[in-house]
């Protein structure tokens, strides 16, 4: 198996990890102090794995330069907005099929990718990414009235239409970041991927850390105070989120956004398995056909 399949599943397994620990979160603040958690108490974990191995491992440290800036910025900001108008569709009764369209994700990044930088994919990449989608879909709608009937009549609504903005600054968010990483390879004797990836961590996280410390400061101080008394377990939260991002970034070095963001959809076989083991809430059979599906996916993926 390769490097990074076996990151790709950690960072996911991880990734699942984060939000049921930033759920817990929600009780204690709101939406904004939650997300918040995610970059303000990963940084410095993200700078305790960039320290471990410039200083630890006396591994060579990159150059930063003009297409490395551009890239994590445009990486940083399409993320913190991507999140948001996930958070957004909270607010919608049927917030279900805006997520369910959020996840287009791999589908967009190819796109993106061919667009920004010439990338292609085979067509039993294409097709495996397009059976996860409609695996994950099927999970998202299995236990609301909408089905994908509804789904295609919905395409147009404001509610989808946040879930495909959503789902496109995610895939932008991706590219960004391979192509920032990327861009540190001709500082270095070697390409380097795990230290690039770190590098492109800590900037990237500091950067969103900074840009909402600066919201927060001037639009919504008491969310900070929120933040502040419930430390330890944002603690939790920022070294798993650090974590996953790490082994996100590591994978999207060694491999096209896109496939590795397919693979990455395991996420939801990890959130349905901790909805029926950790909440004891039964399976239903369409929820059985969309896990059957993802795995189908991800399989025909990885023997592409």
């Amino acid at each position: 198996m390769e490097l990074w399949i076996g990151i790709t599943f950690a960072a996911a397994f991880l990734q699942n990890m984060r939000s049921t620990l930033q759920k817990y979160l929600k009780g204690r603040m709101a939406t904004l102090g939650s997300t918040f958690t995610r970059f303000g108490f990963g940084l410095p974990f993200a700078a305790l794995y960039f320290a471990f191995l410039a200083f630890g491992l006396d591994r060579p440290v990159p150059a930063a330069n003009a297409d490395f800036a551009f890239w994590a910025l445009i990486g940083a900001v399409s993320q913190i907005g991507a999140t948001f108008l996930l958070v957004y569709l909270f607010s919608f009764r049927n917030f279900v099929v805006g997520t369910a369209y959020s996840r287009t994700e791999p589908a967009q990044a190819a796109i993106l990718a061919f667009i920004f930088f010439g990338a292609t994919i085979s067509l039993a990449a294409v097709a495996a990414i397009l059976i996860s989608i409609a695996g994950v879909m099927l999970i998202s709608l299995s236990r609301n009235d909408m089905g994908f009937g509804g789904l295609i009549r919905g395409l147009l609504t404001r509610t989808a239409l946040v879930g495909i903005a959503s789902g496109t600054l995610f895939g932008l968010s991706a590219v960004s970041y391979r192509a920032a990483s990327l861009a540190l390879a001709p500082s270095l004797p070697h390409s380097d991927a795990i230290m690039q990836a770190a590098f492109t961590l800590v900037i990237v996280i500091a950067v969103q850390t900074l840009a909402m410390l600066v919201y927060m400061l001037a639009f919504d101080r008491a969310e900070l105070v929120k933040v502040a008394r419930a430390w330890r377990p944002a603690l939790a939260v920022g070294f798993v989120g650090a974590t996953a991002s790490f082994g996100w970034f590591i994978a999207m070095t060694l491999q096209q956004a896109a496939i590795v963001k397919a693979v990455a959809q395991v996420e939801m076989l990890f959130s349905f398995a901790t909805s029926v083991i950790v909440f004891k809430e039964k399976m239903t059979g369409a929820e059985a056909i969309g896990c059957a599906l993802v795995v189908l996916g991800v399989l025909t993926l990885l023997l592409a």
